[in-house]
């Protein structure tokens, strides 16, 4: 039995983690790492679910990220939720990830897409599926892509639809089609913007996955978004910490949020995962806390 408390994923009724995992854990085309060893993505995942995380998101464009997830931990198929994307160009070498094909949202290509994944993810079917990186609302009826997710839901591949945009003002014309059961999002302390769009989501009865929760960790790990963290100094919230780590103070506002049902965090650091698993426990901050951080973020960016 997991300690991590849970939060229901909208209307589909889904008990998920409030702390899940983002699996975009192979070094994709745009970044400069080096390929990550069996071991360690072996270590990592189990790792995960023995921690009690039951959500996890991935694509084809997170390089061997599905291939990883069906190797290691398919056996354990029944202890967690599975999210995949729908849209990413079939046929490309895990190996070269997402900067190296667009991504094309014909009928043919979501299910040749989704049959993919299911061979690599070594699964009969995807707990959710979601559009990833847009599409904008008139490619989306142009074609005829929410009938496609529709039909894949009554094959038996998938149990829900939904939306992972990259641009803010997608998320709201996705939300506004009321199709969607989840919808994933940029949001975290320092990166407010979409925190309307979370409320509208919500609001609509989809569940809300966050990405971007910690500003992908603290400000001296390698994929941290330096800028995001000026942020933070600027607005004093240091002042605020009380003991606490900024990335642990930065996952805990995350999830204070109350329209939040899940932050996805990804790591290859199993003390890092340790420390996120630690921070998720404790649960939301304390209430003056949110408010006063919440405060100075808006004094400061007003």
């Amino acid at each position: 039995m997991s300690d991590l408390p849970t939060r229901t994923l909208g209307r589909t009724g889904l008990e998920v983690t409030v702390l899940g995992f983002g699996s975009s854990m192979t070094p994709m085309r745009w970044t400069d790492g080096q390929p990550i060893a069996p071991e360690t993505a072996d270590k990592v995942l189990n790792g995960v679910l023995d921690a009690g995380i039951n959500y996890i998101d991935t694509a084809i464009d997170y390089g061997e990220s599905e291939i990883s997830i069906g190797k290691y931990i398919s056996h354990r198929r029944d202890e967690y939720i599975l999210a995949a994307k729908c849209g990413c160009t079939v046929g490309v070498a895990p190996s070269l990830g997402d900067g190296a094909a667009p991504h094309i949202f014909t009928t043919e290509n979501i299910v040749a897409g989704v049959d993919q994944s299911l061979t690599r993810l070594q699964t009969d079917y995807l707990d959710v599926l979601q559009v990833h990186n847009g599409p904008p609302v008139g490619v989306i009826h142009a074609e005829n892509v929410v009938e496609t997710m529709q039909d894949l839901q009554r094959a038996g591949k998938v149990r829900f639809i939904g939306s992972s945009a990259t641009h803010l003002s997608d998320t709201a014309d996705h939300i506004a089609l009321g199709v969607f059961d989840v919808v994933q999002l940029s949001y975290s302390a320092l990166e407010r913007q979409s925190a309307a769009a979370i409320i509208a989501a919500a609001h609509s009865g989809a569940g809300t996955v966050i990405r971007g929760g910690i500003a992908r960790g603290g400000p001296s790990d390698g994929r941290a978004n330096t800028s995001l963290w000026s942020r933070f100094e600027a607005a004093g919230l240091d002042e605020l910490l009380d003991g606490a780590t900024r990335p642990e103070f930065m996952l805990r506002y995350t999830i204070s949020n109350p329209d939040l049902t899940t932050t996805i965090v990804g790591t290859l650091n199993l003390e890092h995962l340790e420390e996120n698993l630690a921070s998720a426990r404790k649960g939301p901050l304390p209430s003056e806390v949110y408010k006063e951080a919440t405060r100075r973020l808006d004094a400061f960016e007003g």
